[in-house]
């Protein structure tokens, strides 16, 4: 059986989560790799893994390494590398240590996997997979960033939690950058095909809009040490599946535009189709005077955080 081979860049709790959900979803073989140092652990989590899929059952191969030769000729390449967020520290306190970690991992991907499908989980995201891109030269449609869709699973949760229904009736999409000047679209929000705005006030809409905003900060401060993982896991593997299966699911990525709602050359969250193309096509959608100063605002966040990449 010709399976395909998913490498998963970073072993830690987002990592090994996507690994289970891979193999578990039996979406292809899965690399687990991380650095030298943890590379024991690693083989562990694998092995760890292997040894589940009877009781599962699934049949995907699960291995753990710390040699980027190990990763050739993936499908899809998915970086979760870097140090996670600390209570009081925001996104742009990262930028320095990990933009060095994305600008190693993107050398080896483009040596070793220069075909894969690459999705950037690593924060903060949107100045991550501009490096990433920037340094890795892979054309705009093989590199995105995961954030969108984590932001909009959020906003529909919290909305649903908000009205007491399933989540899978609550349908919007969340635009910008992944932090606390995101933009959800309450207007474009529907549950079961019912207008938000006819179901919520404005000011219970806003306080949804901002939990959603703050939803990281928020476990952050919970968890004490580290931020979400369960989450990212699965918004990452929502994009992994739509690419590996050609499902041309229209998801909120972080996609590169060039002319795109007027933004030139920054990876920013907007809708794209995410098919065996990777990112086919990104949709526009018309905003009111309010959308569109939400959007101006978090397009200078992301262009400041471009600029310091480019320092």
């Amino acid at each position: 059986m010709n399976r395909k081979k998913i490498a998963l860049i970073g072993g830690g709790q987002i990592g090994q989560i996507l690994a289970l959900l891979a193999a578990q979803q039996e979406l292809g073989d899965v690399v687990l790799l991380d650095i030298p140092e943890l590379e024991h652990p690693v083989k562990g989590k694998a092995l760890d893994l292997l040894q589940m899929a009877p009781a599962d059952p699934f049949d995907a191969k699960v291995t753990g390494t710390s040699d980027y030769r190990d990763i050739a000729g993936a499908d899809v390449v998915v970086i979760t590398a870097g140090i996670p967020r600390k209570p009081g520290m925001s996104r742009e306190d990262l930028l320095s240590t990990n933009l060095t970690v994305i600008r190693a991992v993107a050398d080896e991907v483009r040596t070793h996997a220069p075909k894969a499908f690459v999705i950037v989980v690593t924060n903060p995201l949107d100045a991550m997979v501009y490096a990433f891109h920037k340094r890795s030269g892979f054309p705009k449609q093989q590199v995105c960033g995961m954030a969108g869709v984590l932001d909009t699973a959020r906003w529909r949760a919290f909305v649903a939690l908000e009205l007491d229904v399933s989540v899978e009736d609550v349908s919007g999409t969340v635009l910008g950058g992944h932090g606390p000047t995101m933009v959800p679209l309450p207007r474009l929000t529907t549950v079961g095909g019912v207008p938000l705005t006819a179901l919520l006030d404005a000011a219970t809409i806003e306080r949804i809009a901002q939990r959603t905003r703050e939803a990281g900060t928020e476990l952050v401060k919970l968890y004490g040490k580290g931020s979400a993982f369960f989450s990212p896991a699965g918004a990452a593997m929502v994009m992994v599946e739509s690419y590996l299966k050609d499902r041309k699911r229209v998801l909120p990525c972080a996609a590169l535009c060039q002319g795109e709602y007027g933004i030139q050359d920054l990876f920013i969250g907007v809708p794209c189709r995410v098919g065996a193309g990777g990112i086919e096509k990104i949709y526009e959608i018309p905003l009111d005077d309010h959308e569109r100063s939400l959007l101006a605002k978090t397009v200078e966040t992301v262009r400041e955080s471009a600029a310091e990449v480019d320092g």
